[in-house]
């Protein structure tokens, strides 16, 4: 009941003229900003400190939060429309989400992202109002070991869950572990495969990565087969109103909240952002789908368009931003790169965020969370009518389209380290990107991989180095054992249903050649 109090004067605060004008400056921004592929909320956010100097800290602080949203709803834009996601928290969307634009399904495709975006942080801002406490309480039980075996967890499931062949992914994931590496190493200081070269020294963002493998991958892919499929020459047209049918809702509305589900808890946990729930929740919902139609006899969508496959992600990683701002506010933890940001802003104005924030400066925490609130609605408001103007993108034709991501591709990545090297790495991985297009190895593992390997790595070595090399460590607390058994069963139940499908195609392969003879 205090909360409710504390969280109604927050309202008072929150609705004034002046901070829901700061509130809809933010939410446009980042929206604009999300769009712009290789940028993110956490560069709005950055560029921002030094214009808010002067603002009062509420205010600064709602523009913040609004950018922090808006930038969720805008980069999964381009994700869908044309297979480059403006941050990395979109990857997972633009697997079903471009399918989907390719079959005329953009509109419903952007409204699926939007009303899901909005769910997950009305659903996470609701947790973090009213559940802190026990936010602050699961967050405490992660140490190293922890953070390593979650990162195990989440690359075994990448690896498996995006491709047919759990042999491909793991190809994948190797691939991505090796980019990871390069540079220097922060505890020994070697050179590890830059091969003599300065400008790999400190190693390959993930800007010039995902923006080389999924954008730059992706022309060289349309271009290497533009004479060979005709098809491809004609533009897809998005076609249709950005409202769900009735079917459509059905199949959505129990996605975004297993989505929500998985996000929630990831926010509070420092694990590189929303990847790892944005993939496990596309996951969850991929073996679902496989296994209704399995039951049903009906073909699955899900490498085609299935709209389940931009609804959980959608949700998961708006709900991982949510409950990470009550890990940032609650514990002065930063989960994200955003949330990282924002605690320098907290410190540029003499605060420090943790379990006192709430009773030394509890106004601006409460207005601050019910600015969460509205910015969404906001943000809702005005992404869901855009849907159908966002996908007249589709209407450009593909020549000036794809020269059009290239440009910005280029432009992207070098607004994000000004180098000339990266234009070079764009392209290499460009290449790289066609390649593994032309051998069917997926993309996602590399890219979780190169967001989460050095993580997994620092964790390792220092919960090696805090017990002497014991490592034993790793399987010390319940939590980590707990992922670890879960590991072993997945991977014991790929294998006995890759075996079991390999048995029915057999079957089916054999069974004409055995009617054939009494026919």
């Amino acid at each position: 009941m205090e909360a409710l109090d504390s969280l109604l004067v927050g309202f008072s605060h929150a609705l004034t003229p002046t901070n829901l004008l700061w509130a809809l400056i933010g939410v446009v921004l980042g929206t604009a900003v999300g769009v712009l592929p290789g940028l993110g909320s956490a560069m709005a956010v950055a560029l921002l400190l030094p214009v808010t100097f002067q603002l009062d800290p509420t205010g600064a602080f709602i523009m913040f939060a609004g950018v922090y949203y808006g930038g969720l709803f805008g980069d999964s834009t381009t994700s869908i429309l044309i297979n480059t996601p403006g941050n990395s928290s979109a990857i997972a969307t633009a697997i079903e989400g471009y399918k989907m634009s390719l079959r005329g399904r953009a509109p419903q495709a952007l409204a699926t992202s939007a009303i899901g975006a909005f769910l997950g942080a009305i659903i996470s801002t609701a947790l973090i109002a009213f559940f802190t406490p026990t936010i602050i309480e699961v967050a405490l039980q992660f140490g190293p070991a922890e953070y390593f075996a979650l990162a195990m967890f989440a690359f075994l499931a990448t690896s498996a869950v995006v491709s047919t062949s759990l042999i491909r992914g793991l190809v994948s994931l190797a691939i991505g572990l090796t980019i990871a590496m390069v540079g220097i190493d922060q505890q020994s200081g070697a050179e590890r495969f830059t091969l003599g070269i300065p400008e790999l020294f400190e190693g390959i963002s993930v800007v010039t990565v995902t923006v080389g493998l999924l954008a730059f991958g992706e022309v060289l892919h349309v271009a290497a087969r533009i004479h060979r499929d005709p098809a491809r020459k004609d533009t897809v047209r998005g076609t249709g109103r950005p409202w769900l049918s009735r079917a459509d809702v059905r199949r959505t509305f129990p996605a975004w909240l297993r989505g929500a589900g998985f996000g929630i808890p990831f926010g509070v946990i420092p694990v590189g952002g929303s990847e790892i729930p944005t993939f496990l929740a596309y996951g969850n919902e991929k073996r679902m789908a496989k296994r209704r139609a399995a039951r049903k006899g009906t073909p699955d969508e899900f490498g085609s368009g299935a709209i389940e496959g931009v609804a959980a992600p959608e949700a998961a990683a708006s709900a991982t931003a949510g409950t990470a701002m009550g890990a940032l506010l609650g514990l002065g933890l930063p989960t994200s790169a955003t949330a990282a940001i924002m605690l320098a802003a907290f410190q540029q104005y003499g605060m420090q965020p943790g379990p006192l924030l709430f009773e030394r400066n509890g106004e601006l925490v409460w207005a601050l969370l019910a600015s969460l609130f509205i910015g969404s609605v906001m943000l809702l408001i005005l992404n869901l009518p855009f849907a159908p103007l966002w996908a007249k993108l589709l209407l450009i034709p593909k020549n000036y389209l794809y020269a059009g991501i290239t440009v910005f591709a280029a432009l992207g990545v070098y607004a994000a380290s000004s180098s000339v090297a990266d234009l070079v790495l764009l392209l290499l991985l460009g290449l790289l990107g066609l390649m593994m297009r032309r051998y069917e190895i997926p993309l996602a593992p590399v890219l979780i991989a190169v967001i989460l390997g050095p993580l997994a790595e620092t964790n390792l070595r220092r919960a090696l180095t805090e017990n002497q090399g014991d490592p034993s460590v790793l399987v010390a607390s319940g939590i980590s054992i707990g992922l670890y058994v879960v590991i072993v069963l997945a991977v014991g139940f790929m294998a006995v249903s890759r075996i079991r499908e390999r048995r029915m195609e057999r079957r089916a392969a054999e069974a004409p050649a055995d009617a054939e003879p009494r026919g």
